[in-house]
Order: C-alpha cells, then sequence, then structure tokens
C-alpha cells in the first residue's frame, strides 16, 4: 500500500490539474471537529483541510471531493484510479 504522506502529494497534484486550489486552514470549531470540505467562491473551487487534521484524514477529504470532478480525460495514477473507484462504488 502506498504511504499516506506520498498520496497527500499525488492527491494535491491532481487537485492542482483539476483547478482546485487546496489549503490547509486553521479550522477553530469549540464544539465540534471539522476536517474540511470542498466549497466553490466565486466559480473558483478551494479545497479547504483543517491543519490539525492527520494526513489520513486530509486524504479522506481529497478523495471525497476530487471523485466530484469529471476525471474521464486527464491521467490518474492508477493507485489514486483504484481508491476513486472504491471510493463511487461506496456511495452508489
Amino acid at each position: 500500500m502506498i504511504n499516506d504522506e506520498v498520496l497527500l502529494s499525488y492527491l494535491e497534484e491532481l487537485a492542482e490539474r483539476l483547478e482546485i486550489l487546496v489549503r490547509d486552514e486553521n479550522i477553530n470549531l469549540e464544539e465540534s471537529y471539522c476536517v474540511g470540505g470542498l466549497c466553490r467562491i466565486e466559480g473558483k473551487y478551494i479545497l479547504i483541510l483543517n491543519a490539525k487534521a492527520t494526513v489520513k484524514e486530509k486524504n479522506q477529504v481529497m478523495i471525497k471531493a476530487i471523485k466530484h470532478f469529471d476525471l474521464s480525460e486527464i491521467f490518474i495514477k492508477p493507485v489514486i484510479r483504484e481508491l476513486l473507484d472504491g471510493i463511487k462504488q461506496d456511495i452508489s
């Protein structure tokens, strides 16, 4: 299996190719914990990740966000493709 840090790097590269801005932010919520999520501001996609989240949590947020985009026309590393396909099957 692939190292979590390497996976995060691959996902960040893919997000950049999809024109998703990825930002690590300090999210301070007193009563709950949020690892981040995808939003769209002025027509641009921004994926906000909680700087305090683990690498594994960041990977999960990124995979869930990226799976919503049309990936049919771009090359994706096979390990990433497998993860994305697995997520799509889980939500079907």
